[in-house]
Parts: C-alpha cells; sequence; structure tokens
C-alpha cells in the first residue's frame, strides 16, 4: 500500500477516510490514527494496525458541541459547560453512549469518548467528511505517540492509506480525559489540561445564588428554601465558625496577627477579638482579609465537590458577600431585609441578649438600603414565616428560570 502524503488537499483526506482508509490526522497534542468512527472495518483496521488490545475502547473525533448530544445520553450541564470552554482543545470526554456507532468502538462498554481538537486540518477534515472519527494516538501500542508527520510515517508509512502534515504539534502531551458518566466525576487521564483548570469550570457551571443582608432578617430561612429546592447551602458564618477551630493556618494568622484570641479550650474568643479591631479599621480590615481568604477557599472547595458529584445548583449566605467579591459570581444575588424591631427581636432569642444590645449589633451594621441598591432581588421578611418562605419560593423559582445557567443552556 502507497501511503499518501497530504498537505492541504483535505477533500482527498475525507475521500480516503469514506472510503474505509486509514489516516494520520494532526491534533494540538500528538497525531492520531483516524478511521471512520461508524464503520466496524475501519476501526478494526486500527485495531490491527496498532496492536491494541481490544479491551481498550477508542474516542472519536467530533467538530463541535453538537456531537455531545447526537452520540451521548444523558448529557450533564457540566459536559456542555467543560466542552464551551475548552473545546477545541485537548479534553476528552467520556459520557453514555446512545450506540450510534459500533460495539467496536467503545470495546463492547456503553461509555464513548468525545474530543474535538484544536488543529486547523483537523477541524476542516472532520467538517469535509461529516463523519466522526475514531483516532487514537498514531504509534504502535507501548510505542511513544508521535509528534510530526515524519513520526506517523516513519511507524505507519506502506500500511495506511494517507497521512495529513499539519506540521509539528503544540503540546506534545495526550489530552486530558474526564469521565461524566457517573457521580462523581473523574479525571481519568492527566493530559495537557490540569485538574485545577478543570476544576474551576466545574465549579463555575454551577448556578450559584448569593444571599445577604444584615443580621436576624431571616437569611437562614431564605437558604432553607433553597435546601429545599436542591441547592447545596453553604452559610459562610458557620464555615468561619468551624475553620476558626479546625484550620491550624487560619488559626495561626490570627493569633499572629491579633495575638492570643483563643480561650482554653481551643475555640475563637470573639468578644476577646471584637476588642481587638473595634474602633481600629486597619485591624477590622486586616481581620477580614484572613477570614474571608480561608471562607472562600473552603466554599471553593465545597462547590467543586458539589459539581463533581452532579450538583446544578448552590446558596452561599454570607454579610460579607458583596464585598469579598463572592458576589460577582452568583448567578443572581438577594437582599434579606427585615423591619428593624422584627431582627432585633430574633438576634435576642437567638443570642441570649437583651433586646437593647441586639439594637447596638443593629445599628453597626450596614442598612437594610445598601444591600437592596447592590442586589439582583429584594425579599422582605414581614415576620410570618410561612408567608416569607412562599414569597422566597417564588422568587427563587422566578430568578432560575431567568438567570440559572442550566436552564440557558438547555
Amino acid at each position: 500500500m502507497k501511503t499518501e502524503i497530504i498537505t492541504d488537499n483535505i477533500p482527498r483526506a475525507a475521500e480516503l477516510l469514506r472510503a474505509g482508509g486509514l489516516v494520520a490526522v494532526p491534533t494540538e497534542t500528538v497525531y492520531g490514527l483516524a478511521g471512520n468512527g461508524l464503520d466496524a472495518a475501519a476501526v478494526e483496521a486500527i485495531y490491527a494496525v496498532k496492536g491494541r488490545p481490544a479491551v481498550k475502547p477508542l474516542s472519536l473525533l467530533v467538530p463541535d458541541a453538537g456531537a455531545l448530544e447526537r452520540y451521548c445520553s444523558p448529557v450533564p450541564p457540566a459536559a456542555y459547560a467543560l466542552a464551551e470552554t475548552f473545546w477545541p482543545g485537548p479534553l476528552t470526554l467520556i459520557l453514555n453512549s446512545r450506540k450510534v456507532e459500533p460495539d467496536i468502538v467503545r470495546a463492547g462498554g456503553d461509555t464513548l469518548g468525545l474530543r474535538c481538537p484544536d488543529h486547523p486540518l483537523t477541524l476542516a477534515l472532520l467538517r469535509e467528511c461529516s463523519l466522526p472519527l475514531a483516532a487514537p494516538s498514531a504509534n504502535p501500542s507501548a510505542a511513544p505517540s508521535p509528534k510530526s508527520a515524519g513520526e506517523a510515517a516513519a511507524y505507519f508509512d506502506g500500511k495506511i492509506a494517507g497521512i495529513l502534515d499539519g506540521g509539528p504539534c503544540a503540546l506534545g502531551r495526550e489530552s486530558t480525559i474526564v469521565d461524566l458518566s457517573a457521580v462523581p466525576y473523574r479525571i481519568v487521564r492527566s493530559g495537557a489540561l490540569g485538574e485545577a483548570e478543570i476544576f474551576a469550570v466545574l465549579r463555575d457551571s454551577l448556578t450559584l445564588v448569593g444571599l445577604t443582608g444584615g443580621s436576624g432578617c431571616g437569611k437562614t430561612t431564605a437558604l432553607h428554601v433553597l435546601e429545599d429546592m436542591g441547592a447545596l447551602v453553604l452559610d459562610a458564618d458557620a464555615l468561619y465558625h468551624g475553620l476558626a477551630v479546625s484550620s491550624a493556618a487560619m488559626r495561626a494568622e490570627l493569633t499572629g496577627r491579633f495575638g492570643d484570641v483563643y480561650d482554653a479550650g481551643g475555640a475563637l474568643d470573639r468578644k476577646r477579638l471584637a476588642a481587638v479591631v473595634f474602633g481600629d479599621p486597619a485591624a477590622l480590615a486586616e481581620l477580614n482579609a484572613i477570614t474571608h481568604k480561608y471562607v472562600l477557599a473552603e466554599i471553593d472547595r465545597r462547590l467543586t465537590e458539589h459539581a463533581l458529584n452532579g450538583g446544578t445548583l448552590a446558596a452561599v449566605d454570607a454579610v460579607a458577600l458583596l464585598e469579598s467579591g463572592l458576589g460577582a459570581r452568583c448567578a443572581f444575588t438577594a437582599a434579606v431585609t427585615a423591619p428593624v424591631e422584627a431582627r432585633a427581636a430574633r438576634i435576642a432569642r437567638r443570642d441570649g441578649i437583651s433586646p437593647a444590645r441586639a439594637m447596638e449589633r443593629i445599628a453597626a451594621q450596614r442598612p437594610d438600603g445598601w444591600y437592596e441598591q447592590r442586589c439582583t432581588y429584594t425579599l422582605r421578611n414581614e415576620g410570618e414565616q410561612g408567608a416569607f418562605e412562599a414569597k422566597c419560593k417564588e422568587v427563587f423559582k422566578e430568578a432560575l428560570q431567568q438567570h440559572g445557567r442550566r436552564e440557558k443552556r438547555e
């Protein structure tokens, strides 16, 4: 067999593939050994030429994210988020197959890998031939993956129909493979994309709702409504208290800057800490910088874990939602407000203090109007819990329809 070296004749390369031939093609990572992914004989030839074990499934090269629903079902929102961010690029997504392709592609399994390569010649070829291409790396099994047409020819000259010469591969490293076929989602092969990049996109694919407002307004009630709607709910204040005890790094920073602010039992003495920062704006700013850093990192960790487990909705309650920058990451924000007298009564009951002391706390906080002007929605808590819960549910349902990232994508 004579192996044709093709440089820019994309129709000729497509003709060879449609006829059942194999063509080595360039990607941004390594050269792939491509064949018609819908032709069982062509796929068998790939296994034979490579000496690839039949138990190892193949992935398909596709031209765009439209192939996700064409070949796979169900397709979780996380798959679209990753494809929209990294395709074309060095990312292979494993999903449950519709089984449009021959069983041999999947090695008899139920899942299918898809990748959209970031190389202009191969993208043009995919569009020209209108076929998904089964394309493992263009090397005999266990041999180094080729990064140039010459290296691919050294392996397969005279054994395959053609080589599409697209020059040297830019990355020279295999794609990262992410399995989204079951939860928890997982990275099954590290490659050109790092774990942190993948996790950041999965985390940001969540529809995140932000709640804020002064003490005693009823933010916890609103948070519970979102929890009943399926959201992961995070209370920033509760996270802060937990980290103050559990995080050795946070404890070291607090004591290093503010002195002995922990009691004999190892708990943060909030009154002692307040005495240090009260009336000292610079000290308060430093305290906020320390606590925000650790709380935001913990929020990110929990959101990532939620996304990896297939979650699509999360909510966070934070007094400093807007000042910390977390509000800018939310699909929408809601200010929870209430009459001052009702707030004082709730704080007094909750914390076992006098109504006068509760009023002092409220006076030291931002007014309701500050939150209302900066949030997408306002939830006014007039005092009757059932009515407030119903109002929250109505507003959240409407807001998720309008702002929810999952609904927008679908």
